[in-house]
């Protein structure tokens, strides 16, 4: 049996591909290791899919510091209006959440993965599960179709690679591509973790002091050894058992990586800032207003407007200070003492969770090697790549999902041109 072009992996990056090689009148088969299509997407969001981002064009590309330029001609052809408009057009309406994020109405997953699949039935898309790729076939110096790990072959002259990178693995993300990108001639870079929650060995983490607790619209930083920043973010955090984790440490994350493997240390400072709009002498103000109020009632509840409970008891633990304390007894310089620490709490973190507890896995194959235009392969006519398997990664909150549906259009659009259709 042959087809007109055949897509691997059933993902976004995937089912877009599918979706726009068959509207194109190709004769497409989708392929996937899996017993069901759209098993990341279904898990994305929280499980309510953030399936993409509103934020303008240049925004958004700033929002995947991962090669987020290399981007701009195919979202010039289908960008993240077009993503919303393409998904309504299914019947799924969409509605804008905090930071541009945009959720199905229904606030489910499910529903974006349906309406997807329920377009390549549609589009009389050949599906096949539980049928894992052993390899690309490639012959006389083009693509020609692939190989199953059953050992059928299916004839194909173009072949698209939507399979992902190796993070969360249970949703069929093993780095299978990787491979078959190397037979082509392609290069990987080196693949990292990214929007992955961070590691320490501090005392107060190991025992699991502040465990559970949020801190909501902080800024972090990454500093660099001689305490000059590296990348701030603003957004919430949250200490776990084993480190720090919440969106705002999951886009640092990267650059915490990157820190590690340029500067010969062993550990990295993230500071905490509860109140980034704040200056530390307005912080200490109002501290003193506060306390000056109620001078007779216990710190923890003076001061409770600026910080959760929990987070105030540790930090007055921090600067020797009786939880029972009262404002009535604290001298001056233990109310700056506090406004430093509110805005300057230092946390060592030492790496991150492995690459397959990641959102998202950094590096892939390499964008000098793909034309930006089409996601074809520089290397082998009739290969494409696209989604997270190329070296583009993105933050959370509907930036790679975004980078996934437009380079998977453009390849599938580009595979049905080159097809004939």
């Amino acid at each position: 049996m042959t087809y007109d072009v055949i897509v691997i992996g059933g993902g976004p990056a995937g089912l877009m591909a599918a979706a726009a090689a068959a509207e194109a009148g190709a004769r497409t088969l989708l392929l996937d290791k899996g017993n069901k299509l759209g098993r990341k997407l279904t898990i994305s969001g929280g499980g309510r899919c953030n399936v993409t981002n509103a934020m303008p064009v240049d925004q958004l590309i700033r929002h995947i510091p991962g090669n987020g330029r290399f981007l701009y001609s195919a979202l010039s052809a289908f960008d993240n209006q077009d993503i919303i408009a393409f998904f309504e057009k299914l019947g799924i309406k969409l509605k804008e959440e905090d930071h541009g994020r945009m959720f199905p109405e229904s606030n489910q997953a499910a529903s974006v993965v349906h309406a997807l699949i329920n377009k390549l039935h549609a589009l009389h898309v050949t599906i096949e599960t539980d049928a894992a790729v052993a390899t690309v076939l490639y012959e006389g110096g083009r693509t020609t179709g692939v190989k199953l790990a059953s050992g059928g072959k299916i004839g194909a002259r173009q072949v698209i690679v939507a399979v992902g990178g190796k993070s969360v693995p249970q949703t069929g993300s093993t780095g299978d591509g990787y491979a078959w990108a190397k037979q082509a001639g392609h290069t990987i870079t080196e693949l990292y973790p990214t929007e992955v929650p961070l590691t320490s060995n501090e005392a107060f983490i190991q025992h699991k002091r502040l465990q559970g607790l949020s801190l909501r619209d902080v800024a972090v930083t990454l500093l660099a050894p001689n305490g000059k920043p590296i990348m701030t973010h603003r957004w919430d955090m949250l200490f776990t058992h084993f480190g720090l984790s919440g969106p705002a440490i999951l886009r640092l994350s990267q650059f915490v990586v990157k820190a590690l493997k340029k500067y010969p240390i062993k550990t990295v400072s993230i500071r905490i800032d509860t109140h980034p709009d704040l200056s530390e002498d307005a912080l200490t103000q109002q501290l003193e207003k506060l306390t000056q109020a109620e001078p007779d009632k216990a710190l923890k509840n003076i001061w409770k407007p600026l910080a959760p409970e929990r987070y105030l008891l540790f930090l007055m633990e921090q600067l020797a200070l009786a939880s029972e304390t009262t404002g009535r007894h604290l001298r001056r310089e233990s109310i700056r003492q506090m406004a430093v620490l509110l805005k300057t709490f230092t946390v060592q973190v030492n790496g991150t969770l492995p690459i397959e507890k990641a959102f998202i896995t950094g590096g892939g194959v390499s964008l000098k090697e793909i034309d930006p235009r089409t996601m074809g392969s520089r290397f082998m006519p009739g290969l494409y790549f696209c989604g997270e398997i190329l070296d583009i990664n993105g933050y959370t909150g509907g930036y790679n999902i975004t980078a996934a549906f437009t380079t998977g259009h453009a390849a599938g659009v580009e595979a049905a041109c080159q097809a004939g259709f």
